[in-house]
């Protein structure tokens, strides 16, 4: 009986230490915001709609890819012309966060795209920077990392 008393008192510890973990990453309103607005950058990267990508991408934008970095027009013309198609950006976590006008969004994802003619799915850490710009957010930076599938984003 005491063995299962014991038992009992653990389990409620730890669903009590898991459940008060979970609140405490409580996402602001900001947060939020920026997740979903990443969420929907993904989509239009899949579907090719550069002109909601040009209305998010700053126009001193960079973005980092495994093969080089440039800018907004490149990055516009590369997916426009199909040269990269990121078919499906499937989401394992994601974190984010706001400091006045700049929000910061860190992402592990698997990454389906067909890359001049080749279809390949890579694990990446993706970092993006935005800027608050009156109500929108405008996308500055994007970068890819090529990480291992066990990577980890420390909230």
């Amino acid at each position: 009986m005491r063995k299962v008393s014991i038992a009992a008192f653990v389990f409620l510890m730890a669903a009590s230490f898991a459940f008060s973990q979970s609140n405490s990453s409580v996402l602001s309103k900001e947060q939020s915001e920026i997740i979903e607005l990443s969420k929907k950058k993904w989509q239009w990267m899949a579907d090719k709609n550069v002109e909601k990508l040009r209305g998010l991408f700053h126009d001193e934008s960079k973005f980092v890819h495994m093969s080089g970095a440039w800018k907004k027009e490149r990055e516009l013309e590369i997916i426009e012309t199909g040269s990269i198609w990121y078919k499906e950006a499937i989401i394992h976590d994601v974190d984010a966060e706001v400091v006045g006008n700049t929000a910061i969004l860190w992402s592990r994802i698997t990454l389906n795209s067909n890359v001049r003619g080749n279809d390949v799915s890579v694990e990446f850490t993706v970092t993006e920077v935005f800027e608050k710009s009156g109500t929108d957010w405008k996308l500055l930076a994007l970068t890819f990392s090529s990480v291992r599938d066990t990577h980890v984003i420390e909230h």
